[in-house]
């Protein structure tokens, strides 16, 4: 669950090459790179998040591997 605090996956293992969301004042989310966070956020949109997390969960951003080509 998002709050307003920058929050890091839980599989990062504490390093700082992951990404950062948070809760959007606007309802929204941001997405920031963690070892670069003066370059700002990305937001998206309520249902722009949404649809992002359902394709991640159906497997539509897989990238394929030598033996799935």
């Amino acid at each position: 669950m998002l709050s307003r605090e920058w929050k890091k996956s839980s599989y990062s293992g504490g390093s700082n090459d992951c990404v950062e969301a948070r809760l959007g004042a606007d309802g929204g989310v941001e997405v920031r790179d963690s070892k670069a966070p003066e370059l700002g956020s990305l937001k998206f949109t309520p249902s722009e998040w949404d649809a992002f997390t359902a394709g991640v969960k159906a497997g539509q951003f897989r990238i394929p591997g030598p033996e799935q080509s």
